[in-house]
Protein backbone atom coordinates (compact mmCIF):
# COMPACT_ATOMS: atom_id res chain seq x y z
CA UNK A 1 0.00 0.00 0.00
CA UNK A 2 2.95 2.25 1.01
CA UNK A 3 4.08 1.92 -2.82
CA UNK A 4 0.74 2.67 -3.99
CA UNK A 5 1.21 5.52 -1.76
CA UNK A 6 4.30 6.58 -3.26
CA UNK A 7 3.49 6.48 -6.71
CA UNK A 8 0.41 8.06 -6.61
CA UNK A 9 2.29 10.95 -5.05
CA UNK A 10 4.88 11.21 -7.80
CA UNK A 11 2.88 11.60 -10.49
CA UNK A 12 0.80 13.70 -8.68
CA UNK A 13 3.69 16.14 -8.08
CA UNK A 14 4.34 15.70 -11.94
CA UNK A 15 0.72 16.76 -13.37
CA UNK A 16 1.14 19.75 -10.88
CA UNK A 17 3.86 20.90 -12.87
CA UNK A 18 1.63 21.21 -15.72
CA UNK A 19 0.50 24.92 -16.20
CA UNK A 20 -2.58 25.63 -14.83
CA UNK A 21 -3.46 22.53 -13.14
CA UNK A 22 -3.32 22.34 -8.86
CA UNK A 23 -3.01 19.68 -6.66
CA UNK A 24 -6.92 18.69 -6.91
CA UNK A 25 -6.66 18.65 -10.60
CA UNK A 26 -3.37 16.72 -10.32
CA UNK A 27 -5.13 13.99 -7.95
CA UNK A 28 -7.94 13.57 -9.95
CA UNK A 29 -5.01 13.19 -13.33
CA UNK A 30 -3.65 10.65 -11.35
CA UNK A 31 -6.62 8.49 -10.45
CA UNK A 32 -7.52 8.70 -13.46
CA UNK A 33 -4.53 7.07 -14.79
CA UNK A 34 -5.47 4.42 -12.75
CA UNK A 35 -8.66 3.63 -14.17
CA UNK A 36 -8.34 4.14 -17.35
CA UNK A 37 -7.66 1.76 -20.43
CA UNK A 38 -4.09 0.97 -20.41
CA UNK A 39 -3.79 1.56 -24.27
CA UNK A 40 -4.68 5.19 -23.94
CA UNK A 41 -2.56 5.64 -21.26
CA UNK A 42 0.42 4.25 -22.62
CA UNK A 43 -0.97 5.73 -26.30
CA UNK A 44 -0.49 9.25 -24.08
CA UNK A 45 2.87 8.05 -23.14
CA UNK A 46 4.03 7.03 -26.11
CA UNK A 47 2.49 10.39 -28.10
CA UNK A 48 4.72 12.45 -25.27
CA UNK A 49 7.94 10.14 -25.93
CA UNK A 50 7.63 10.92 -29.26
CA UNK A 51 6.94 14.72 -29.03
CA UNK A 52 10.03 15.31 -26.74
CA UNK A 53 12.08 13.18 -29.22
CA UNK A 54 11.28 14.48 -32.36
CA UNK A 55 10.37 17.94 -32.09
CA UNK A 56 13.07 20.38 -32.05
CA UNK A 57 13.50 24.48 -32.80
CA UNK A 58 13.78 25.52 -36.33
CA UNK A 59 17.33 26.48 -36.81
CA UNK A 60 16.50 30.01 -38.58
CA UNK A 61 12.99 31.03 -36.57
CA UNK A 62 12.58 28.85 -33.28
CA UNK A 63 9.58 27.85 -34.29
CA UNK A 64 8.40 24.35 -33.89
CA UNK A 65 9.72 21.13 -36.43
CA UNK A 66 10.52 17.96 -37.26
CA UNK A 67 13.20 19.07 -39.49
CA UNK A 68 16.12 21.72 -39.37
CA UNK A 69 13.99 24.39 -40.79
CA UNK A 70 10.46 25.03 -40.21
CA UNK A 71 7.64 24.39 -43.10
CA UNK A 72 7.16 28.15 -43.05
CA UNK A 73 11.20 28.35 -43.35
CA UNK A 74 11.07 26.31 -46.19
CA UNK A 75 8.52 27.91 -48.05
CA UNK A 76 10.35 29.58 -50.96
CA UNK A 77 7.11 31.56 -51.54
CA UNK A 78 7.40 33.25 -48.10
CA UNK A 79 8.35 37.17 -47.97
CA UNK A 80 11.69 37.17 -46.82
CA UNK A 81 12.03 40.84 -45.97
CA UNK A 82 9.50 40.72 -43.46
CA UNK A 83 9.63 38.97 -40.00
CA UNK A 84 6.97 38.92 -37.24
CA UNK A 85 8.22 38.47 -33.98
CA UNK A 86 6.58 36.22 -32.10
CA UNK A 87 7.01 34.96 -27.61
CA UNK A 88 5.86 31.35 -28.57
CA UNK A 89 5.45 28.87 -31.33
CA UNK A 90 1.58 29.07 -30.40
CA UNK A 91 1.47 33.06 -31.13
CA UNK A 92 2.83 32.10 -34.47
CA UNK A 93 0.01 29.41 -35.57
CA UNK A 94 -2.48 32.24 -34.54
CA UNK A 95 -1.27 34.48 -36.63
CA UNK A 96 -0.95 32.32 -39.56
CA UNK A 97 -4.61 31.19 -39.13
CA UNK A 98 -5.35 34.68 -40.31
CA UNK A 99 -4.10 34.30 -43.60
CA UNK A 100 -2.82 37.72 -43.84
CA UNK A 101 1.24 37.20 -43.49
CA UNK A 102 3.40 35.93 -45.71
CA UNK A 103 6.50 36.97 -44.50
CA UNK A 104 8.58 34.84 -41.99
CA UNK A 105 8.55 34.78 -38.04
CA UNK A 106 11.02 34.78 -35.26
CA UNK A 107 10.00 33.19 -32.49
CA UNK A 108 11.50 34.53 -28.93
CA UNK A 109 10.58 31.60 -26.45
CA UNK A 110 9.82 33.95 -24.07
CA UNK A 111 9.64 37.74 -22.93
CA UNK A 112 11.62 39.70 -20.64
CA UNK A 113 10.38 39.60 -17.26
CA UNK A 114 13.37 40.75 -14.23
CA UNK A 115 11.03 39.07 -11.70
CA UNK A 116 10.67 35.83 -13.49
CA UNK A 117 15.12 36.35 -13.89
CA UNK A 118 14.62 36.05 -17.73
CA UNK A 119 16.99 38.45 -19.17
CA UNK A 120 17.50 39.04 -23.29
CA UNK A 121 20.12 36.28 -22.90
CA UNK A 122 17.41 33.67 -21.94
CA UNK A 123 15.92 34.69 -25.59
CA UNK A 124 16.42 34.28 -28.90
CA UNK A 125 17.62 38.09 -29.49
CA UNK A 126 20.91 37.50 -30.44
CA UNK A 127 19.53 34.99 -33.27
CA UNK A 128 17.32 38.01 -34.52
CA UNK A 129 19.47 40.47 -34.47
CA UNK A 130 21.91 38.17 -36.88
CA UNK A 131 18.95 37.77 -39.17
CA UNK A 132 18.73 41.50 -39.36
CA UNK A 133 21.91 42.42 -39.86
CA UNK A 134 21.88 39.80 -42.84
CA UNK A 135 20.48 43.08 -44.40
CA UNK A 136 17.89 40.99 -46.22
CA UNK A 137 15.28 41.87 -43.54
CA UNK A 138 13.35 45.39 -44.66
CA UNK A 139 10.39 45.41 -42.30
CA UNK A 140 10.50 44.07 -38.06
CA UNK A 141 7.33 43.74 -37.06
CA UNK A 142 6.63 43.39 -33.34
CA UNK A 143 3.71 40.57 -32.60
CA UNK A 144 4.83 40.42 -28.59
CA UNK A 145 1.58 40.22 -26.61
CA UNK A 146 -0.08 43.65 -25.82
CA UNK A 147 0.65 43.29 -22.11
CA UNK A 148 3.54 44.68 -19.39
CA UNK A 149 6.37 42.33 -20.37
CA UNK A 150 5.49 42.30 -24.12
CA UNK A 151 5.62 45.86 -24.26
CA UNK A 152 9.09 46.07 -22.71
CA UNK A 153 9.91 43.39 -24.35
CA UNK A 154 9.43 45.01 -27.85
CA UNK A 155 10.96 48.17 -26.74
CA UNK A 156 14.05 46.19 -25.79
CA UNK A 157 14.33 44.83 -29.66
CA UNK A 158 13.75 48.24 -30.99
CA UNK A 159 16.33 50.23 -29.04
CA UNK A 160 18.63 46.95 -30.20
CA UNK A 161 18.08 47.27 -33.86
CA UNK A 162 17.70 50.80 -34.02
CA UNK A 163 21.33 51.18 -35.93
CA UNK A 164 19.96 48.71 -38.55
CA UNK A 165 18.04 49.98 -41.57
CA UNK A 166 14.88 48.24 -41.03
CA UNK A 167 11.33 49.38 -40.35
CA UNK A 168 9.77 48.45 -37.26
CA UNK A 169 6.06 48.00 -36.85
CA UNK A 170 3.56 46.82 -34.15
CA UNK A 171 0.46 45.34 -34.25
CA UNK A 172 -2.60 47.44 -34.00
CA UNK A 173 -4.28 47.89 -31.08
CA UNK A 174 -7.48 46.12 -32.02
CA UNK A 175 -5.64 43.33 -29.92
CA UNK A 176 -6.56 44.52 -26.37
CA UNK A 177 -4.28 45.88 -24.14
CA UNK A 178 -3.15 42.82 -21.55
CA UNK A 179 -4.66 40.08 -24.45
CA UNK A 180 -3.01 36.69 -24.92
CA UNK A 181 -2.47 36.32 -28.59
CA UNK A 182 -2.88 32.61 -29.24
CA UNK A 183 -6.51 33.58 -27.58
CA UNK A 184 -7.75 36.19 -30.01
CA UNK A 185 -10.13 36.13 -32.54
CA UNK A 186 -8.51 35.45 -35.91
CA UNK A 187 -10.45 38.21 -37.64
CA UNK A 188 -9.16 41.01 -35.04
CA UNK A 189 -5.45 39.51 -35.89
CA UNK A 190 -6.31 40.08 -39.01
CA UNK A 191 -7.08 43.58 -38.70
CA UNK A 192 -4.02 44.05 -36.25
CA UNK A 193 -1.30 42.72 -38.77
CA UNK A 194 -2.87 44.75 -41.76
CA UNK A 195 -3.26 47.94 -39.78
CA UNK A 196 0.37 47.78 -38.01
CA UNK A 197 1.73 50.79 -37.02
CA UNK A 198 5.17 51.94 -37.02
CA UNK A 199 7.26 51.83 -33.67
CA UNK A 200 10.06 53.48 -32.07
CA UNK A 201 11.54 54.84 -35.42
Amino acid sequence: MADLTESIKNLTTLFQKLPGVGKKTAERFAYHVLIAKNEDILGLADAIREVKTNIRYCEQCYNLSVDELCDVCRDPGRDHSQICVVEQPRDLVALEQTGVFHGLYHVLLGRLSPTDNIGPDDLTIAALEKRVASGEVKEIIMGTNPNIEGDATAFYITRLLHEYPVKITRLARGVTSGSVLEFVNKDILRDALEGRQNYGN
